[in-house]
C-alpha cells in the first residue's frame, strides 16, 4: 500500500471562508427553512462578503439549524446527498481553481491534502493506493455525533461531484460506510452509481488507481503555480492567526526567537508537554517547525535593517553559534544570510 501525504489538518476546527455557509443558506431557504444562521451571530450580509473569515463551530451550528429544519418526512440521507452535489470547483475559490488546474488527478489529491484547510470538509480524509485502487477514507470519529452521518454524506458527495468535474465521468468500485444502512438505498444508486455496504470498520470510496495518472482537461501549468501561491500565503495568514499554533507562535516571538525548550512554552500555557505536542499534532505542524517559522521571519526582518551583521542576528535568534545560523538561513531560503542581505541592498 503506497498512501499519499497526510492532510494537512487532523481535526475539522479550523477556520474557513463563508462560502459553505452561504450555499447551505440558499439550500435551507428552498426547503422552507430561512433561519439556518440562528445562534451562528452572523447575518445574511456577511455570508456574502468572501473576505470575512468564521470559525468551524459557526458551521456546524448552521448544519444543524438546517437538520433540524428539514420537514417532516425529508430523508436526511438525501438532504445530505443533494447538498453535497451543490459543492462545485468554483465553490472553493482559488483552492478549487489549483486543482482543476493540477496536471493529472493524483497531483490535485496530494494538493488538496496540503492545502485541506482551504476547504470546508469536517471528515478528514487519508489517501491511499494499494491492489489497483485509490481508497479514500473519511474519517468522523471526531465530528459531533448528532451530524456525523450528514456530514460524511454531505462531503463524500461535494468529494465526488469535485471528481466529476475534474475528470468526467468517474466510476466508483465501491463505497462503504461506518453508519447504519437506511431503509431506502436508491438515492445512492441513483448519485453514487454503486449500492454502498454499511456497518463497515471505515467510511471508504474506492476508484480505479488508473484515474490517478489520466491529465485533467483544465490543466495548465502556469495557472496552478498562480493558484498555489496564492493558497500558500492565504493558509499561512489564516494558520497564523488562529489556535495552539499562533498562542506558541506569540510567545516564541515575545522570546525573539530564542527556543527556551518545549517544556517552557507548555508551562507558559498551562498544559502538559504532551498535550502541547498532541495539539500541535493535531493542527498539522510542530514546535520545531513554528520556531524555524518565526526564526526566519524575525531573521529576515533583523537583515532587512541592515544594522546587524550576520553574527548579531545569530545571536539575538538565540543560535550559540553563527554557522549554526547561516546552515538553518540557507535551508530556509536558498542563500547564505550575507546574500540575502546583498539581494536587499545591505552590507550582510
Amino acid at each position: 500500500m503506497v498512501e499519499f501525504a497526510a492532510p494537512a489538518v487532523r481535526d475539522w476546527d479550523f477556520p474557513r471562508s463563508t462560502a459553505s455557509v452561504l450555499l447551505m443558506s440558499a439550500f435551507a431557504a428552498e426547503h422552507g427553512n430561512p433561519g439556518v444562521l440562528a445562534g451562528t451571530s452572523l447575518t445574511p450580509a456577511q455570508i456574502r462578503d468572501p473576505e470575512l473569515q468564521i470559525d468551524a463551530r459557526q458551521e456546524l451550528t448552521v448544519v444543524r439549524n438546517l437538520l433540524a429544519g428539514l420537514a417532516p418526512g425529508h430523508d436526511p440521507d438525501a438532504a445530505a446527498i443533494a447538498l453535497g452535489g451543490r459543492y462545485h470547483v468554483t465553490t472553493f475559490g482559488i483552492f478549487g481553481f489549483a486543482c482543476i488546474s493540477s496536471p493529472t488527478l493524483a497531483d490535485t489529491m496530494a494538493f488538496a491534502l496540503r492545502y485541506l484547510d482551504l476547504s470546508f470538509t469536517f471528515s478528514i480524509p487519508h489517501v491511499a493506493v494499494d491492489g489497483g485502487e485509490i481508497r479514500l477514507v473519511l474519517h468522523d470519529e471526531l465530528i459531533p455525533a448528532d451530524v456525523a452521518r450528514f456530514l460524511v454524506l454531505r462531503d463524500l458527495s461535494a468529494i465526488y461531484t469535485v471528481l466529476g468535474e475534474l475528470l468526467p465521468p468517474i466510476t466508483l468500485r465501491r463505497l462503504q460506510f461506518r453508519f447504519a444502512e437506511p431503509s431506502t438505498v436508491d438515492v445512492y444508486r441513483e448519485v453514487f452509481g454503486v449500492r454502498p455496504a454499511f456497518g463497515c470498520p471505515v467510511n471508504l470510496v474506492a476508484l480505479d488507481a488508473a484515474y490517478l495518472d489520466q491529465p485533467l482537461p483544465q490543466a495548465n501549468a502556469h495557472t496552478v503555480a498562480i493558484c498555489e501561491a496564492q493558497c500558500r500565503e492565504l493558509v499561512t495568514r489564516r494558520r497564523a492567526r488562529t489556535g495552539i499554533s499562533h498562542q506558541v507562535r506569540e510567545r516564541l516571538v515575545r522570546l525573539g526567537g530564542a527556543d527556551t525548550g518545549m517544556d517552557a512554552i507548555a508551562r507558559d500555557l498551562a498544559m502538559s508537554p504532551r498535550t502541547l505536542r498532541r495539539r500541535l499534532t493535531e493542527a498539522g505542524t510542530s514546535y520545531r517547525a513554528l520556531v524555524d517559522e518565526v526564526r526566519e521571519a524575525l531573521a529576515e526582518e533583523l537583515l532587512a535593517t541592515g544594522a546587524l551583521s550576520v553574527e548579531a542576528v545569530a545571536v539575538r535568534l538565540g543560535y550559540a553559534e553563527a554557522s549554526s545560523f547561516i546552515y538553518a538561513f540557507k535551508r530556509w531560503k536558498g542563500v547564505t544570510p550575507a546574500a540575502y542581505a546583498r539581494s536587499l541592498g545591505r552590507t550582510g
